[in-house]
């Protein structure tokens, strides 16, 4: 009533509202009602088209999105077993005696994998796992030498096995690169790719989609569900964990398609020890300790090469050329390296001579399906895939090993173990550029993050499919909103491999500027100037440095993952982003210098505590930074406040109510363990050692602990209780 904008009968309705006090407003809803809707039509623009968007966003029946698929009648053959079992050796046997194939997986080095087992033959057996992905290329084009590095370590992964796999030139496809085994950069029939990579238009004789399992995956799932409907390949070999049979078996009956299925066992023995290593002096040849954070990654390394040994260290963000050096280094029997610390980034893409797998921890850091981070105890088939590392065959171990470094866990890893992998219930779904483009269609005036958000409110599925966690899509759509791009170009920036857990890549000048680098890239390209080779190094200030401690590694990784960023864009935009190879050089370049850090990296640690010790205080950057749920917090109130209560014979209680309990008491054990495994002192001693904290920041921390307990935390009071200490903290710093 108080707007100027309200028309003059739309006035006269409400004024009489006001004046017929008495009467009951129901009595004025017909004459509301057109006024309103014309409102809300306003500010929802799809109730206009709401039957035409329910249409574009039903998902119901993703089969039908793809008619060249549905056009041929595929065979499906599900090969299922453990890791170490040979089933994806199986299916890459029929990949390679095809007249033509395409092997879909979900790394980069699973890709590099296959594409060297398929050229080794043209090349005279110089590729395998274990060389420097540089190396890979100078082998192709004639460069490189040395022999067949699978043959000597893992046999059954090795193309000499079989003389069936003679002459097969297959191509490699990432997000990032195209390498042609042809000279003449020919197509050629075989294709190994990263599985957001893989053609469904192409055909072909046989597809292989490793890992199929990951099609639960609340990020990547879709990209296994675009796979599995819609390759165009007579025969379909799927892969992985037998948990996603059924799945994968409902999902063939929607296509009218039958699943054979082929089961495989262990090809070597996995013992659970009974006893756990306690204590670092204990360590043999072939261990491996697995951590879940950098930060244990750092610690775990300090205290080996502080006993006089050699370890290997490989986490998730390290270039695949530092991982695969790391692992070379470690598989390498005239290598004084027999100890490998490593994140669960070992459980794909490395072959590895593991005799004993450590769990350093059985707890992980986790993102649930709606995109918010958990700590939560290791699922079974991450145990499961961790463990299956240990006694691979073929390898100088014949038998594997498992277990904890702490004694309390190792009752909760043979727990967890036993316990059958929870049956993958639900395939993710992404909505398509094309699907947006038609919802574009309608509402011209949504942004793309509003279009996303429309549509997947919209969204119908069935209870085999879920959309994917679609978080990371709008973070960039809002970043780069304001810049004028057509939609299509818009919706390829939006599905960048952009890191938004590292500060770097979303900011070109690390504390010097806060433009994000995406934002950068995409506000050139909207004014049609290319980004050449010159404006990515000043950006990054290349040529860099070998890092002098942690924080400058991590740096570097960062910056590694830009070049990525440049390269993943130039395949889309390569008019744009022209100056590929340049930048391919200087990244191999990088590469070499982060494996320098790497190799050095006790000397980092070191550099990073001695200027901690000095006043300033160094960050560690996380791979996940760890932030308590709800039900993290009641657990830690649990431990601190309440008393037993009768419980339940172990047998009886659901695994949920165990794992609750377990993980009760992992953390009441890690306050008793932590001195004996981190040193002695309090927390803030060790905090302060490690480079976590500073002189004055614990002094500042008592402080406010000091006016906290006087006042009180919590209650009624607590809003008039922070206000106070806010002032009286105040007062002392002044």
């Amino acid at each position: 009533m108080e707007s100027s904008s309200v028309s003059a009968d739309l006035h006269i309705i409400l004024n009489d509202i006001c004046c017929d006090a008495g009467v009951c407003l129901l009595g004025h809803v017909d004459d509301l009602f057109p006024f309103f809707l014309r409102h809300a039509k306003q500010i929802f623009p799809m109730l206009d088209c709401m039957d035409d968007l329910r249409k574009i966003s039903d998902l119901r029946l993703p089969p039908n999105w793809y008619p060249e698929a549905r056009a041929i009648q595929r065979k499906i053959i599900f090969h299922a077993g453990p890791t170490n079992s040979g089933k994806t050796y199986h299916a890459i046997q029929r990949f390679l005696s095809a007249k033509s194939g395409i092997y879909c997986g979900p790394l980069k080095l699973l890709a590099h994998e296959i594409f060297q087992k398929s050229n080794h033959a043209v090349n005279g057996c110089r590729l395998g796992m274990s060389s420097h992905l540089s190396e890979m290329q100078q082998v192709l084009s004639g460069r490189g030498g040395g022999s067949c590095c699978l043959s000597q370590l893992n046999p059954v992964n090795c193309c000499c096995a079989s003389p069936r796999q003679q002459n097969v030139p297959c191509d490699l496809v990432t997000g990032e690169e195209r390498v042609y085994a042809n000279e003449d950069a020919r197509q050629a029939t075989h294709i190994a790719c990263t599985i957001e990579m893989c053609s469904t238009n192409t055909p072909y004789e046989v597809a292989v989609i490793d890992e199929i399992q990951m099609i639960r995956d609340p990020a990547r799932g879709w990209a296994w569900t675009r796979a599995l409907l819609g390759l165009c390949a007579e025969e379909i070999h799927v892969c992985g964990e037998a948990a996603a049979i059924e799945l994968v078996t409902e999902l063939m009956y929607t296509t009218g398609e039958e699943v054979e299925v082929r089961n495989y066992e262990r090809l070597t023995p996995l013992t659970v020890l009974d006893y756990a290593l306690e204590s670092l002096d204990n360590l043999r040849p072939g261990d491996c300790i697995v951590c879940f954070s950098k930060n244990d990654i750092y610690s775990v390394s300090r205290q080996i090469e502080a006993r006089g040994l050699e370890c290997a260290v490989i986490y998730g963000s390290l270039p695949p050329g530092t991982k695969l050096e790391q692992a070379k280094k470690f598989n390498d029997p005239d290598d004084p390296c027999k100890i490998l610390v490593a994140t669960d980034a070992i459980g794909m893409g490395l072959n590895l001579c593991i005799k004993r797998i450590i769990f350093n921890s059985i707890i992980k850091p986790t993102i649930n399906e709606k995109g918010e981070k958990e700590i939560d105890l290791i699922t079974t088939s991450q145990a499961l895939q961790i463990s299956g590392r240990a006694g691979r065959y073929g390898s100088s171990f014949k038998q594997g090993e498992v277990t904890t470094m702490h004694r309390d866990d190792l009752a909760q890893l043979k727990e967890i173990l036993s316990e059958p992998v929870r049956p993958v219930k639900a395939a993710g779904l992404h909505p398509t550029a094309e699907q947006i483009e038609m919802f574009a269609y309608h509402l011209p005036d949504a942004t793309l993050s509003n279009l996303i958000d429309i549509f997947v409110s919209l969204s119908q599925v069935d209870g085999l499919y879920f959309v994917c966690n679609i978080d990371d899509f709008k973070f960039l759509a809002d970043m780069i909103q304001h810049i004028p791009l057509n939609l299509r170009s818009r919706y390829v920036f939006c599905t960048a491999p952009l890191n938004r857990k590292e500060p770097f890549v979303c900011t070109t000048l690390l504390k010097t500027s806060l433009n994000p680098l995406v934002l950068q890239f995409a506000r050139q390209f909207s004014r049609n100037e290319p980004l050449t080779f010159d404006w990515l190094c000043r950006h990054t200030k290349w040529p860099l440095a070998p890092p002098k401690n942690i924080k400058e590694l991590v740096h570097l990784e960062a910056v590694h993952d830009v070049f990525d960023l440049y390269l993943w864009l130039s395949y889309r935009f390569m008019d744009m982003f022209p100056d590929a190879v340049l930048v391919r050089d200087i990244q191999k370049k990088l590469d070499d210098i982060i494996q320098i850090g790497v190799c050095n990296i006790t000397r980092l640690i070191r550099a990073s505590q001695s200027t901690a010790a000095s006043g300033a205080a160094v960050a560690v950057s996380e791979e996940f930074p760890l932030s308590r749920t709800k039900r993290d917090t009641r657990l830690m109130s649990d431990l601190q406040g309440a008393k037993s209560t009768v419980q339940l014979p172990t047998a009886m209680e659901a695994p949920e109510e165990r794992r609750v309990k377990s993980l009760k008491a992992y953390r009441s054990a890690a306050r008793r363990e932590d001195l004996k495994t981190h040193g002695r002192g309090s927390l803030a001693d060790r905090l302060l050692r490690e480079g976590l904290l500073t002189q004055e920041m614990l002094r500042e921390l008592e402080s406010e602990w000091q006016v906290q307990q006087r006042n009180g935390r919590y209650g009624p009071s607590s809003k008039r209780d922070d206000q106070n200490s806010s002032k009286e903290t105040g007062k002392k710093k002044k």
